[in-house]
């Protein structure tokens, strides 16, 4: 990973300058905005797909029982002798892992026909959780693995956690025994195999150099091994990690997005057509679950929750094509995390917050993001065009009113040029026998004549008017045309 972020840093030197880019990225907002649009990007990708197969508060879980593969990653390269390291690409690999492995016991719960689907889910994740945290607390209880960080996360500080970058031309700086720079620190033979103290009288010690090693010349100078000062490139560490997950997303999806679509709307075809449903779902739930723990240290599990669930849902209230979904999920996500940032600063919408309270707005940047998700969330439920509140209320209005419409032309239609045309048209009379209260029968009415639908003679009998008979006869064919479809 340090790598690839060399070569990205690399490559952001061919269009700016150290300081430029040390400038930018020295911004808190600047780098809490990026970051959280790159994590929008990727949940709400991912996100829209775990929407419609009904797995939503799979990526709920997923955040929890990844702690289990991130653990047992960590034991395993203890165990190997290695140094663990909490950047590690293992981590990502064993988080992935975990996630993948909720949802095939979940899978299996459900298959056995015995237990719901949602139910199953509540099931695993608890155990994989539980099971996550006993192995923290028996066998890596002596690493700073930090609930706030995880759970709640910061995005505001993201800028600080920097990896520093030189591309001076350096010798490796290398710290052996008998160099004078070299630290030494006495450590215990015996006193964790045989359970003593330090202080025991029965305690062997050794010395081991501490500080033995190869250094770039960036690290010796932070470690106080050389004077000279490198000129360096701080680049936010988070930031390549999501940038990496984002682009490797946008490629799965663009590869293979056809056979997500398809085994996401009908498994049983896509199964048929020589696809498998189960290896595109697990494929999900493997980028779910590295997405999940790449934004851990940053943003922490509650706000990349958000972003898996709570921009596709507001998509999904706008459009019904998947393509469209994807990219209005996205950039409600994006909307949020700079709104949502300029929220924590008091700033709603150029609404200065800091006046309406004593001692000013002071929030959580990422709680405010949430807060941002869920106020575009309720617009978009409430004017969503085809399915918003408000618009289905004003639709279902107006289908109130044109049935009320076309009783009333029906009845005029059915009874023009018959017998009982003289009793049933006469249009003081026309609430009993469309039987209706007399006010609500004039409204009805009134709207027919200002739509010149309707016409009311000397006689005050009521005739149809041309306009009038062909909306009758457009809503009779209309609703046989319904009719025949429904058979």
């Amino acid at each position: 990973m340090i790598a690839l972020e060399r070569g990205i840093v690399w490559l952001s030197l061919q269009m700016a300058s150290v300081q430029q880019i040390n400038e930018f990225f020295g911004d808190a907002q600047v780098t809490a905005v990026i970051l959280g649009a790159l994590i929008a990007l990727s949940g709400g990708i991912l996100g829209s797909f775990l929407m419609l197969r009904g797995m939503t508060l799979t990526s709920d879980a997923i955040s929890h029982t990844v702690l289990l593969g991130i653990v047992l990653a960590f034991i395993i390269i203890a165990a190997a002798g290695a140094q663990p390291e909490l950047s590690s690409p293992w981590l990502l690999i064993g988080a992935a892992a975990a996630g993948v492995g909720t949802v095939v016991l979940t899978e299996l719960l459900h298959s056995s026909g015995l237990v719901k689907q949602d139910a199953a889910l509540g099931l695993v994740f608890p155990l994989l959780f539980a099971i996550a945290v006993i192995f923290v607390a028996r066998y890596v209880d002596d690493v700073h693995l930090d609930e706030d960080s995880v759970m709640v996360g910061e995005i505001g500080v993201a800028w600080a956690n920097t990896n520093s970058h030189s591309f001076s031309e350096y010798d490796t700086i290398v710290i052996t025994e008998d160099d004078p720079r070299a630290e030494f620190v006495r450590k215990c033979l015996n006193c964790r195999e045989e359970g003593i103290s330090p202080r025991d009288p029965g305690a062997r010690f050794t010395e081991e150099c501490s500080n033995c090693g190869e250094y770039t010349h960036a690290e010796a100078y932070d470690a106080g091994l050389v004077d000279d000062k490198p000129v360096l490139v701080f680049w936010p560490a988070s930031l390549t990690v999501m940038l990496v997950l984002f682009i490797v997303t946008l490629i799965f999806v663009t590869l293979f997005y056809k056979e997500l679509k398809l085994s996401t709307f009908d498994p049983g075809l896509a199964k048929s057509l020589g696809f498998s449903p189960g290896v595109m779902l697990y494929a999900l739930m493997t980028l779910v679950s590295l997405v999940a723990v790449g934004a851990f240290e940053a943003v922490g599990s509650i706000l990349v929750i958000a972003f898996f669930i709570i921009p596709p849902a507001a998509a999904y209230l706008l459009t019904d094509r998947l393509s469209t979904m994807l990219l209005l999920s996205s950039a409600i996500g994006i909307i949020s995390s700079w709104q949502g940032y300029e929220l924590a600063k008091g700033n709603l919408f150029g609404l200065d917050l800091n006046r309406l309270f004593q001692g000013g707005w002071n929030s959580s940047i990422s709680a405010s993001m949430v807060v941002m998700m869920l106020m575009l969330f309720i617009i978009t439920f409430l004017v969503s065009p085809k399915y918003g509140l408000v618009s289905g209320s004003i639709r279902r209005r107006r289908q109130k009113q044109e049935f009320e419409e076309q009783v009333v032309l029906g009845h005029v239609y059915h009874h023009s040029g018959t017998p009982e045309e003289a009793l049933e048209l006469k249009a003081e009379s026309l609430d009993i026998h469309v039987q209706w209260p007399e006010k609500k029968t004039r409204k009805v009415l009134s709207r027919l004549l200002g739509k010149s639908l309707v016409i009311i003679d000397e006689n005050r009998m009521l005739h149809l008017s041309t306009g009038g008979r062909k909306s009758v006869e457009k809503f009779w064919r209309g609703n046989l045309a319904r009719q025949s479809v429904s058979r």
